[in-house]
Protein backbone atom coordinates (compact mmCIF):
# COMPACT_ATOMS: atom_id res chain seq x y z
CA UNK A 1 0.00 0.00 0.00
CA UNK A 2 1.25 3.48 -0.86
CA UNK A 3 1.88 6.12 1.81
CA UNK A 4 1.05 9.81 1.49
CA UNK A 5 3.82 12.07 2.75
CA UNK A 6 5.46 15.47 2.26
CA UNK A 7 8.17 16.73 -0.08
CA UNK A 8 10.47 18.60 2.30
CA UNK A 9 11.38 21.34 -0.16
CA UNK A 10 8.31 23.02 1.34
CA UNK A 11 9.87 22.88 4.78
CA UNK A 12 13.34 24.30 4.13
CA UNK A 13 12.64 27.64 5.84
CA UNK A 14 11.22 25.88 8.90
CA UNK A 15 14.19 23.50 8.96
CA UNK A 16 16.51 26.52 9.03
CA UNK A 17 14.40 28.29 11.67
CA UNK A 18 13.56 25.58 14.22
CA UNK A 19 15.48 22.56 12.95
CA UNK A 20 14.44 19.28 11.33
CA UNK A 21 13.14 17.56 14.46
CA UNK A 22 10.74 20.31 15.56
CA UNK A 23 9.64 20.87 11.97
CA UNK A 24 8.84 17.21 11.50
CA UNK A 25 7.00 17.17 14.83
CA UNK A 26 4.63 19.77 13.33
CA UNK A 27 4.30 17.69 10.15
CA UNK A 28 3.48 14.60 12.21
CA UNK A 29 0.89 16.55 14.21
CA UNK A 30 -0.96 17.30 10.96
CA UNK A 31 -1.04 13.60 10.16
CA UNK A 32 1.88 12.94 7.82
CA UNK A 33 4.37 10.20 8.63
CA UNK A 34 6.50 10.11 5.48
CA UNK A 35 8.92 12.72 4.13
CA UNK A 36 11.11 13.06 1.06
CA UNK A 37 14.23 15.03 2.00
CA UNK A 38 15.21 17.87 -0.32
CA UNK A 39 16.97 21.24 -0.22
CA UNK A 40 18.41 21.04 3.29
CA UNK A 41 22.12 20.63 4.10
CA UNK A 42 22.81 16.96 4.78
CA UNK A 43 25.45 17.78 7.36
CA UNK A 44 26.11 15.77 10.51
CA UNK A 45 23.72 17.81 12.68
CA UNK A 46 20.76 17.68 10.29
CA UNK A 47 21.18 13.99 9.53
CA UNK A 48 21.25 13.30 13.27
CA UNK A 49 17.99 15.24 13.75
CA UNK A 50 16.38 13.39 10.86
CA UNK A 51 17.46 10.10 12.42
CA UNK A 52 16.00 11.23 15.75
CA UNK A 53 12.73 12.07 13.99
CA UNK A 54 12.61 8.56 12.62
CA UNK A 55 13.10 7.03 16.03
CA UNK A 56 10.99 9.34 18.21
CA UNK A 57 8.28 10.58 15.83
CA UNK A 58 7.93 7.54 13.60
CA UNK A 59 8.81 9.54 10.48
CA UNK A 60 9.51 7.37 7.45
CA UNK A 61 11.91 8.75 4.85
CA UNK A 62 10.75 8.06 1.32
CA UNK A 63 13.94 9.21 -0.39
CA UNK A 64 16.90 11.55 -0.17
CA UNK A 65 18.01 13.90 -2.95
CA UNK A 66 21.03 13.67 -5.24
CA UNK A 67 22.74 15.33 -8.19
CA UNK A 68 25.43 14.06 -10.54
CA UNK A 69 28.17 16.63 -10.10
CA UNK A 70 29.61 18.72 -7.30
CA UNK A 71 32.25 18.56 -4.61
CA UNK A 72 32.24 15.79 -2.01
CA UNK A 73 30.15 16.77 1.00
CA UNK A 74 27.77 18.97 -1.00
CA UNK A 75 23.97 18.89 -0.92
CA UNK A 76 22.30 17.28 -2.82
CA UNK A 77 24.68 14.32 -2.76
CA UNK A 78 27.05 14.61 -5.78
CA UNK A 79 27.06 11.06 -7.09
CA UNK A 80 30.18 11.46 -9.20
CA UNK A 81 32.18 11.78 -5.96
CA UNK A 82 29.95 10.86 -3.00
CA UNK A 83 28.16 7.57 -3.65
CA UNK A 84 29.34 6.02 -0.39
CA UNK A 85 28.16 8.95 1.78
CA UNK A 86 24.81 9.01 0.00
CA UNK A 87 24.32 5.28 0.44
CA UNK A 88 25.36 5.41 4.10
CA UNK A 89 22.87 8.20 4.89
CA UNK A 90 20.17 6.23 3.07
CA UNK A 91 20.88 3.24 5.30
CA UNK A 92 20.95 5.43 8.39
CA UNK A 93 17.56 6.95 7.56
CA UNK A 94 15.97 3.71 6.41
CA UNK A 95 15.44 4.40 2.72
CA UNK A 96 16.61 2.61 -0.39
CA UNK A 97 15.80 5.47 -2.79
CA UNK A 98 17.65 8.55 -3.98
CA UNK A 99 16.14 11.00 -6.43
CA UNK A 100 17.47 13.61 -8.84
CA UNK A 101 15.13 16.60 -8.78
CA UNK A 102 16.07 18.10 -12.15
CA UNK A 103 18.75 17.82 -14.78
CA UNK A 104 20.93 20.93 -15.12
CA UNK A 105 19.28 23.28 -17.63
CA UNK A 106 22.58 23.50 -19.53
CA UNK A 107 22.05 19.87 -20.57
CA UNK A 108 19.00 20.90 -22.60
CA UNK A 109 21.14 22.48 -25.32
CA UNK A 110 20.81 19.42 -27.54
CA UNK A 111 19.65 15.83 -27.77
CA UNK A 112 23.28 14.70 -27.62
CA UNK A 113 23.79 16.53 -24.31
CA UNK A 114 20.68 14.90 -22.83
CA UNK A 115 21.83 11.46 -24.01
CA UNK A 116 25.27 12.01 -22.50
CA UNK A 117 23.70 13.15 -19.22
CA UNK A 118 21.47 10.06 -19.20
CA UNK A 119 24.47 7.77 -19.69
CA UNK A 120 26.20 9.40 -16.71
CA UNK A 121 23.00 8.96 -14.69
CA UNK A 122 23.02 5.28 -15.63
CA UNK A 123 26.60 4.93 -14.39
CA UNK A 124 25.63 6.52 -11.06
CA UNK A 125 22.55 4.31 -10.79
CA UNK A 126 24.65 1.20 -11.26
CA UNK A 127 27.12 2.35 -8.59
CA UNK A 128 24.24 2.96 -6.16
CA UNK A 129 22.70 -0.42 -6.96
CA UNK A 130 25.85 -2.04 -5.57
CA UNK A 131 24.87 -0.45 -2.24
CA UNK A 132 21.22 -1.52 -2.45
CA UNK A 133 19.96 1.95 -3.40
CA UNK A 134 17.86 2.79 -6.48
CA UNK A 135 18.16 6.13 -8.26
CA UNK A 136 15.04 7.99 -9.49
CA UNK A 137 14.45 11.00 -11.75
CA UNK A 138 11.81 13.68 -11.04
CA UNK A 139 10.24 15.48 -13.98
CA UNK A 140 9.37 19.10 -14.68
CA UNK A 141 7.52 20.49 -17.69
CA UNK A 142 10.78 20.90 -19.63
CA UNK A 143 11.17 17.12 -19.55
CA UNK A 144 8.32 16.93 -22.05
CA UNK A 145 10.14 18.96 -24.69
CA UNK A 146 10.77 16.87 -27.80
CA UNK A 147 14.31 16.23 -29.00
CA UNK A 148 14.90 13.93 -31.95
CA UNK A 149 11.29 12.79 -31.80
CA UNK A 150 11.45 11.80 -28.11
CA UNK A 151 10.46 13.57 -24.94
CA UNK A 152 13.47 14.45 -22.77
CA UNK A 153 11.82 12.26 -20.10
CA UNK A 154 11.87 9.29 -22.47
CA UNK A 155 15.47 9.88 -23.51
CA UNK A 156 16.44 9.68 -19.83
CA UNK A 157 14.27 6.61 -19.24
CA UNK A 158 15.57 4.79 -22.29
CA UNK A 159 19.24 5.72 -22.04
CA UNK A 160 19.39 5.14 -18.27
CA UNK A 161 17.46 1.86 -17.88
CA UNK A 162 18.56 1.35 -14.26
CA UNK A 163 16.74 4.42 -12.95
CA UNK A 164 13.19 4.67 -11.71
CA UNK A 165 10.86 7.62 -12.20
CA UNK A 166 9.25 10.10 -9.85
CA UNK A 167 6.22 11.58 -11.63
CA UNK A 168 5.14 15.10 -10.65
CA UNK A 169 1.54 15.45 -11.80
CA UNK A 170 1.53 19.26 -11.74
CA UNK A 171 4.50 19.47 -14.09
CA UNK A 172 2.98 16.76 -16.29
CA UNK A 173 -0.13 18.94 -16.63
CA UNK A 174 1.92 22.06 -17.24
CA UNK A 175 3.88 20.13 -19.86
CA UNK A 176 0.65 19.53 -21.77
CA UNK A 177 0.11 15.86 -20.89
CA UNK A 178 -2.57 14.05 -18.94
CA UNK A 179 -1.40 12.93 -15.46
CA UNK A 180 -3.40 9.68 -15.39
CA UNK A 181 -2.29 8.57 -18.84
CA UNK A 182 1.31 9.51 -17.99
CA UNK A 183 1.20 7.42 -14.83
CA UNK A 184 -0.16 4.54 -16.88
CA UNK A 185 2.64 4.98 -19.42
CA UNK A 186 5.33 4.73 -16.74
CA UNK A 187 3.61 2.02 -14.68
CA UNK A 188 6.03 -0.42 -13.12
CA UNK A 189 8.81 2.12 -13.08
CA UNK A 190 7.28 4.79 -10.86
CA UNK A 191 7.91 4.42 -7.13
CA UNK A 192 7.16 8.02 -6.13
CA UNK A 193 4.57 10.55 -7.28
CA UNK A 194 4.35 14.23 -6.37
CA UNK A 195 0.82 15.34 -5.53
CA UNK A 196 0.84 18.99 -6.51
CA UNK A 197 -2.29 20.74 -7.70
CA UNK A 198 -2.69 23.07 -10.68
CA UNK A 199 -4.88 26.12 -10.28
CA UNK A 200 -5.88 28.96 -12.58
CA UNK A 201 -5.92 32.05 -10.41
CA UNK A 202 -7.77 35.30 -10.99
CA UNK A 203 -6.24 37.81 -13.38
CA UNK A 204 -4.69 40.61 -11.29
CA UNK A 205 -6.10 44.12 -11.19
CA UNK A 206 -2.90 45.29 -12.84
CA UNK A 207 -3.41 42.77 -15.65
CA UNK A 208 -7.00 43.92 -16.22
CA UNK A 209 -5.88 47.55 -16.21
CA UNK A 210 -3.15 46.77 -18.77
CA UNK A 211 -5.73 45.05 -20.97
CA UNK A 212 -8.10 47.98 -20.75
CA UNK A 213 -5.34 50.46 -21.53
CA UNK A 214 -4.21 48.49 -24.57
CA UNK A 215 -0.76 47.67 -23.12
CA UNK A 216 -0.49 44.23 -24.71
CA UNK A 217 3.01 43.39 -23.42
CA UNK A 218 2.11 44.20 -19.81
CA UNK A 219 -1.17 42.32 -20.12
CA UNK A 220 0.55 39.20 -21.47
CA UNK A 221 3.03 39.18 -18.57
CA UNK A 222 0.11 39.10 -16.11
CA UNK A 223 -1.96 36.73 -18.25
CA UNK A 224 0.66 33.96 -18.24
CA UNK A 225 1.03 34.18 -14.45
CA UNK A 226 -2.52 33.03 -13.71
CA UNK A 227 -1.24 29.42 -13.60
CA UNK A 228 -0.57 28.72 -9.92
CA UNK A 229 0.48 25.94 -7.60
CA UNK A 230 -2.27 24.94 -5.20
CA UNK A 231 -3.00 22.86 -2.14
CA UNK A 232 -4.10 19.37 -3.18
CA UNK A 233 -7.82 19.51 -3.88
CA UNK A 234 -7.88 23.29 -4.29
CA UNK A 235 -7.00 23.30 -7.98
CA UNK A 236 -8.16 21.60 -11.17
CA UNK A 237 -6.38 18.24 -11.10
CA UNK A 238 -8.54 15.14 -10.64
CA UNK A 239 -6.93 13.54 -7.60
CA UNK A 240 -9.82 11.10 -7.22
CA UNK A 241 -8.46 9.52 -10.42
CA UNK A 242 -4.76 10.41 -10.00
CA UNK A 243 -4.20 8.73 -6.63
CA UNK A 244 -5.58 5.32 -7.72
CA UNK A 245 -3.62 5.60 -10.99
CA UNK A 246 -0.45 6.28 -9.01
CA UNK A 247 -1.06 3.25 -6.82
CA UNK A 248 -1.78 1.10 -9.88
CA UNK A 249 1.49 2.33 -11.41
CA UNK A 250 3.36 0.93 -8.41
CA UNK A 251 4.00 4.08 -6.40
CA UNK A 252 5.22 3.48 -2.86
CA UNK A 253 4.99 7.12 -1.82
CA UNK A 254 2.66 9.94 -2.83
CA UNK A 255 4.29 13.19 -1.75
CA UNK A 256 2.39 16.44 -1.25
CA UNK A 257 4.27 19.45 -2.60
CA UNK A 258 3.45 23.09 -3.29
CA UNK A 259 6.15 25.33 -4.76
CA UNK A 260 4.50 28.68 -3.90
CA UNK A 261 2.10 29.37 -1.04
CA UNK A 262 0.68 32.82 -1.95
CA UNK A 263 0.67 34.17 1.60
CA UNK A 264 -0.25 31.01 3.51
CA UNK A 265 2.09 29.26 5.91
CA UNK A 266 3.50 25.90 4.93
CA UNK A 267 1.65 24.20 7.78
CA UNK A 268 -1.67 25.76 6.75
CA UNK A 269 -1.13 24.54 3.21
CA UNK A 270 -0.16 21.04 4.32
CA UNK A 271 -3.20 20.86 6.58
CA UNK A 272 -5.52 21.79 3.70
CA UNK A 273 -3.94 19.18 1.42
CA UNK A 274 -4.17 16.54 4.13
CA UNK A 275 -7.82 17.29 4.91
CA UNK A 276 -8.80 17.33 1.23
CA UNK A 277 -7.14 13.98 0.59
CA UNK A 278 -8.92 12.51 3.61
CA UNK A 279 -12.22 13.90 2.30
CA UNK A 280 -11.53 12.20 -1.03
CA UNK A 281 -11.34 8.88 0.79
CA UNK A 282 -7.57 8.46 1.05
CA UNK A 283 -7.23 8.76 4.84
CA UNK A 284 -5.97 5.18 5.10
CA UNK A 285 -2.85 6.17 3.11
CA UNK A 286 -1.50 8.45 5.85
Amino acid sequence: MATIGVQAMMLKESFADIGPFETLRKVADIGYRAVEVSQIPMDRENVAELERSRGELGIEFAALSAQLDGEAGATPYPLASDVERAAEDCRRLGTDMLRIGMLPMSELRSEARVVDYAKRVEKAAQALADHGVTLYYHNHHVDFARMGGRYVMDILAEEAPSIGLEVDVHWVQRGGLDPVRTLQKYAGRTAMVHLKDYRIGALSKEGIAAYESGDSAAFQSHFKDVVQFAEVGEGNLDFAAIVPAAIDAGARYLLVEQDLLYGRTVFEALTTSHDNLVALGFGDLF
